[in-house]
């Protein structure tokens, strides 16, 4: 049977990506703050849950994230960027993945293929960006996007047959995006097995890339 971890289980689209691989026989090691008390800012958190864990995982989802802290929003202007929202988003969305990524080659099998998936989004892309806005959240991503190229190449150089990938999953049905109701958004379960699929057919070569829901690459 075939081992993954998710990180940010208890969230929408964490909790669905955790039970789409039960229902594809995947034997599932679910950590999130709810459950277990996993800060991703901490690094002390982050060590104690993923210190302990015993590998390998044959795939291990990053689903962690925030649009903006709670009583904020995401900025429409230049003169909307406040200092400690826009740093506890980049801690959240950036820095957090950051700290699990630390964990994940020791994790990963040393032969055979593997993958890991973080949650990103189609608006951290620079090359995508014609509206503006955002910014925290953007640039968070954007940060995140920067993260991932670089762990891919330093878990590659022992991890060969490993993809690591960000993922963009499409507007989803969350409390997340509840306040945002003229985006086109499908359900958290079905965005789950879109995510699921894709990371299921990935191969060695799509690894330090950015991919969307129906496995369409997105420009950095």
């Amino acid at each position: 049977m075939s081992r993954a971890l998710v990180i940010g289980a208890s969230g929408g689209i964490g909790a669905a990506i955790s039970s789409e691989l039960e229902g594809r026989d995947y034997e599932v090691t679910r950590l999130s703050r709810r459950e277990n008390g996993l800060d991703v800012t901490d690094p002390a958190s982050v060590e104690s849950h993923l210190g302990n864990l015993d590998g390998p995982f044959d795939l291990i989802v990053i689903s962690t994230g925030i649009l903006a802290p709670e009583g904020a929003g995401p900025e429409k202007a230049l003169g909307q960027i406040e200092p400690d929202t826009m740093a506890r988003t980049f801690a959240v969305n950036a820095v957090g993945p950051a700290l699990v990524l630390a964990h994940a080659e020791r994790l990963l099998p040393r032969e055979g293929r593997s993958a890991v998936g973080v949650l990103s989004a189609r608006v951290g892309s620079i090359g995508d960006n014609r509206i503006g806005g955002w910014y925290s959240y953007r640039a968070s991503k954007a940060a995140l996007n920067q993260i991932l190229r670089g762990a891919a190449i330093e878990i590659g150089r022992k991890r060969k047959e490993a993809a690591v990938v960000a993922l963009h999953p499409g507007t989803v049905e969350t409390p997340f995006t509840a306040d945002y109701p003229g985006h086109s958004k499908v359900s958290a379960e079905e965005a789950a097995a879109n995510l699921v699929t894709v990371l299921e057919g990935l191969t060695p070569k799509a690894t330090g890339r950015f991919y969307a829901y129906d496995g369409q690459e997105i420009p950095w």
